[in-house]
């Protein structure tokens, strides 16, 4: 998960050199590329993780095996959905985010080539979740691992082009993530087929409408929660576009870290919610909370100390991507105000994924709705009332404190009993 958070940081590094106004489209179009990986991996990933587990907890490995062919259909129909609504109504939607000129276009050009490959991402991340499901961590990182290499390798020789490719622009550094999907979609199918996994994926399992429930009732709360974090970004990137493309483009630097953080959060978070699940299923209600507290805390730790580090040196990270001093100044604003407050998400974000192990979602999504309102609310007053970018920031880091705060008290709570 590591290493596919350093593909963001090569990515954003690829489209600083393409120039400002593609850094300033690339602010618009992530936060939709994040919500379909968070969807995908996290949420409905989840959900499929969740209720494997929980059927191996049980020694049900029937149930087990049938629930993988539901999750293929799962992530194909959701998949074809992404494609449709992002080929045909992406300029509505980016122009409704604030997206307007040239960024709107170059926000277009890698949306529409990024989205045509949604059918390959929601199979790669419902596959290696269903394995993820299993405790099989071995196989989904070894994708993922050679996946990361090879979007780092295409992403750059097709977006900036190589010795006799020539530079496709921000189009060429969105074909790099849909090809090495495809790829790792094709080998999931074939593994998942073989008798290297400890669960199969057979064409004559019998289609259960309480099989898909069962994935679904946690995938789809779950998604909640995704949806409330890309919300709560999208409406400052509306707010923040305000301030002029140097702005935006500084936020859009911010929130690639914030994102990075998600998948090393989510490397806690998936060994949580398997092994929550394995704990509840076998009626181990005391362990399941002892893995949840113990996985929250380590990445709230971990996310703390990287934070802390941005915070106090955040040009280490933004002269990756640029050298613009406008850029440069709201970056270090948006790290000093928000960076402390980095461990108190990943605590909150863990929790979540352990309580997707628990099937007991609610707390952690009204800390996820909670943390909207005070964003979406404060930051409308504050475009009302001549505010500057260091109250908008500084009310981002009151967002995320709340969220870590209430997800905590939530978990601790509520029950976990069947």
């Amino acid at each position: 998960m590591t290493a596919s958070a350093l593909v963001t940081i090569a990515e954003t590094w690829y489209v600083g050199q393409l120039g400002l106004l593609p850094l300033a489209g690339m602010a618009l179009v992530f936060p939709l590329v994040m919500l379909q990986q968070m969807l995908s991996a996290g949420s409905m990933g989840g959900g499929i993780s969740s209720a494997i587990s929980r059927a191996l907890g049980a020694n049900d490995t029937t149930k087990a095996n049938a629930l993988v062919l539901h999750a293929l259909l799962i992530a194909i129909g959701i998949g074809l959905f992404f494609t449709f609504i992002f080929l045909f109504f992406s300029r509505p939607i980016f122009t409704a985010m604030g997206g307007q000129g040239e960024p709107l276009e170059y926000c277009l050009a890698y949306a529409h080539i990024a989205f045509l490959g949604a059918v390959s991402i929601w199979l790669t991340n419902s596959l290696t979740s269903v394995l993820r499901g299993t405790g099989n961590m071995r196989t989904p990182s070894t994708v993922l691992l050679t996946a990361s290499i090879g979007q780092v390798v295409l992403s750059g020789i097709l977006g900036l082009g190589f010795g006799p490719i020539p530079s496709f622009g921000m189009a060429g550094v969105a074909a790099g993530p849909v090809i090495v999907y495809s790829a790792s979609a094709i080998y999931l199918f074939f593994y998942l087929r073989s008798h290297r996994s400890t669960l199969k994926l057979s064409f004559k399992s019998p289609l259960s409408s309480a099989l898909f429930i069962d994935i679904l009732k946690v995938g789809g709360m779950s998604s909640l929660s995704s949806l409330q974090t890309v919300a709560t970004i999208a409406i400052v990137t509306r707010l923040m576009s305000s301030f002029g493309p140097e702005a935006l483009a500084a936020y859009g630097i911010g929130t690639r870290l914030e994102f990075l953080l998600v998948p090393i959060t989510f490397a806690f978070g998936v060994a949580c919610l398997s092994m929550v699940g394995m704990a509840l299923g076998a009626n181990l209600i005391q362990r399941a909370k002892q893995v949840a507290w113990s996985g929250a805390l380590l990445s709230g730790l971990l996310v703390g100390c990287i934070g802390l580090f941005v915070s106090l040196w955040p040009d280490t990270w933004t002269k990756i991507f640029t050298a613009n001093p406008a850029v440069l100044t709201y970056t270090k604003l948006y790290f000093q105000w928000v960076g402390p407050c980095y461990g108190f998400f990943a605590l909150g974000l863990c929790l979540y994924f352990a309580s997707q192990g628990a099937g007991k979602l609610l707390g952690p999504v009204l800390a996820g709705t909670f943390r909207l309102c005070v964003v979406a609310a404060g930051g409308i007053w504050l475009t009302h009332n001549n505010g500057t970018p260091l109250e908008m920031f500084a009310l981002i880091a009151a967002g995320m404190v709340s969220y870590g705060l209430l997800s905590a008290a939530a978990v601790y709570k509520t029950s976990w009993a069947r």
